[in-house]
């Protein structure tokens, strides 16, 4: 998950700059519903997947629908480092029984094509070295925690086929704009919101927001917590999101999650088990070294020179004004 990713970004500053948004262990937007605002890294493939059930119910309208879904969310870091092009998709099938209908419905439920690009990274400067005589100070509060990285999203939404899940209308071809943030509290929690305008220049655009807070407990597990919220006229709802993910090796992952709405127009209930795996054979790091001592001795020798400069321009007035 997210946790993993910035855990080990902290560990790599501890004695280099490096210039790249891989990690040696995997990056994954799963099991939550939010995306990071860093890449998989140039070059790097990711495939991000899962399989999950559904539980729909309506005592107003008096219809219930149960059924089951995939989604797969394939990512490339693609020309440099900050950028990453992403395909969303997602099919569902369920068993949908209101009076007088007893029927099933299936189709591709999501279809979006988009690109991230991180505008700003708060860590790229970052070269202060832990502190191996305190634990204290190495986990203090930090102010600079809450400035958040930074990266935008450009998408469209593409609908192949017949959508039962949408309403009568829907453009065939709408955008999708995002704007993400993500900080690093401590060594052990991120915390990542999107920002969502969805389907625009539709019948029915839509608004919203997901926050994603991650704790990882060690190089292994790590759990979330999430809250989504969206609104349009055609539909409304806010969504609470938990869930863990399990590292079985570098570039594997497994994870599990429940999601279940607030309202009961209709109530809904998810559970999603699924796997992230990061081909990244011909990825190559690129490190720029930082000496910290040598800068600061560059420092010391630009701030003496300064002083020796002003005291030299001293000394020749004060000649000047003795001179008959």
């Amino acid at each position: 998950m997210k946790i993993k990713k910035v855990v080990l970004t902290t560990a790599l500053f501890a004695s280099a700059l490096i210039q790249a948004q891989y990690t040696d262990i995997i990056n994954s937007n799963r099991p939550g519903k939010s995306i990071s605002a860093f890449s998989v890294g140039k070059t790097v493939i990711q495939a991000e997947g899962g399989i999950y059930g559904i539980q729909e119910k309506h005592d107003l309208l008096r219809y219930e629908a149960n059924g089951f879904g995939t989604d797969l969310n394939l990512r490339y870091g693609a020309f440099f480092e900050q950028l990453e092009l992403d395909l969303d998709t997602q099919y569902q099938y369920d068993w949908y029984q209101a009076p007088l209908i007893n029927d099933t419905r299936g189709g591709l439920k999501q279809f979006t094509i988009g690109a991230k690009y991180l505008i700003y990274d708060p860590f790229i400067k970052l070269t202060d070295k832990p502190n191996l005589y305190s634990w204290v100070a190495n986990h203090k509060f930090n102010w600079k925690d809450f400035i958040p990285a930074v990266a935008v999203y450009g998408g469209v939404n593409l609908q192949l086929g017949p959508n039962p899940f949408t309403f009568d209308g829907d453009s065939r071809f709408s955008p999708k704009l995002m704007l993400i943030t993500q900080n690093q509290f401590g060594k052990h929690w991120v915390f990542v919101t999107n920002i969502i305008a969805d389907k625009m220049m539709t019948k029915y655009p839509s608004y919203g927001v997901i926050a994603t807070m991650t704790r990882g407990f060690n190089m292994r597990w790590s759990g979330f917590f999430e809250f989504q919220g969206y609104k349009s006229d055609y539909y409304a709802d806010t969504v609470f999101r938990f869930g863990a993910a399990y590292l079985v090796r570098e570039n594997i992952q497994l994870d599990a999650s429940i999601s279940k709405n607030v309202k009961e127009t209709p109530a809904l209930l998810f559970g999603n088990v699924g796997m992230s795996w990061r081909f990244d054979s011909d990825y190559k790091m690129e490190y720029k070294r930082v000496d910290k001592k040598k800068d600061d001795k560059d420092k010391k020798k630009d701030k003496k020179s300064k002083k020796d400069k002003g005291k030299k321009r001293k000394d020749e007035v004060e000649l000047e004004k003795t001179k008959p």
